[in-house]
């Protein structure tokens, strides 16, 4: 359970660092970690990206001390990064649904995100099958979404994309041009702070034209640990998601080598059915 150790570790880090220029570069190398790895990590395991839980934690802390101290608000608002009182002003009603200078006064309601903890054990109830599998890079043809990664809109946004593209007609005709792999749908484009992503529903080019509207992208060569998945379509893929970050990845001292992740479907068969079979791909480096 080391690297969940690590993250409790960056945890420490953030929470000690709260009003300093806390940079995520360094609150991975807190945690030993890859940028890119940690944030993946966490989020899986949190459900917050990390940008998000710095300024949940922010704002609890600074409510806190406007409301226990006699500091301005423009010094608290400086103290924790913001720009001016307005953006924190801002921010502060997103949250707590008031002004900051209204904090101070008596019974006012506030939010506050408490300090996240791991809890570190073992489980080992229900082993993890899995294949570490070389590929070059390969090209891929479909059409894709940029969606936010903040509070689980990802899965929303992807989930619905999925209803879209079979009620319209996409997947079929995707599917009447699939290679070896059949239907694959591709997380890539992460942005530096990890708050949104493109997902392609997408699956190997094999003929020369496509249609207009679709686009052609490009799956560089990596080393791929391969995850088996059994089970109704989406919940037990999505419960793979996090047993893979809160287990595996931990268990093994693999980290995720910086690329696109795939979920990979090579069956039409019915993918709410308790049988149905597919594969989640994830790029790995030791």
């Amino acid at each position: 359970m080391e690297g969940l150790q690590r993250m409790l570790e960056s945890i420490e880090y953030m929470e000690s660092n709260l009003d300093t220029n806390l940079l995520i570069d360094d609150v991975a190398a807190a945690a030993c970690m890859s940028k890119f790895h940690f944030q993946r990590m966490f989020n899986m395991l949190t459900g917050y990206t990390v940008s998000e839980y710095i300024r949940n934690r922010r704002i609890t802390v600074a409510a806190q001390e406007l409301v226990n101290s006699k500091a301005k608000v423009i010094d608290v608002a400086m103290k924790y990064g913001y720009e001016s009182p307005e953006s924190f002003t801002k921010a502060f009603r997103r949250i707590h649904g008031i002004n900051p200078s209204d904090a101070k006064k008596n019974s006012q309601i506030l939010k506050a995100y408490p300090r996240l903890s791991f809890q570190i054990q073992l489980k080992g109830d229900v082993e993890m099958e899995y294949k570490i599998v070389e590929k070059n890079a390969f090209t891929v043809v479909g059409k894709s979404i940029r969606t936010s990664t903040i509070g689980g809109e990802n899965h929303r946004n992807i989930a619905a994309f999925w209803v879209e593209s079979n009620q319209n007609g996409f997947s079929r005709e995707l599917a009447k041009n699939c290679g070896p792999l059949g239907l694959i749908g591709v997380c890539m484009d992460f942005d530096k702070e990890q708050e949104n992503l493109t997902y392609l529903i997408c699956a190997e080019k094999n003929v020369d034209q496509i249609p207009s509207d679709w686009e052609e992208r490009q799956i560089p060569s990596a080393t791929w640990a391969i995850f088996p998945v059994k089970g109704a379509m989406p919940v037990t893929i999505q419960k793979a998601w996090g047993r893979i970050f809160s287990e595996w990845f931990p268990a093994t001292g693999y980290q995720h080598a910086d690329g696109p992740e795939l979920e990979v479907y090579p069956s039409d068969a019915d993918p709410s059915s308790e049988d149905y079979y597919s594969e989640i791909w994830i790029p790995i480096k030791k």
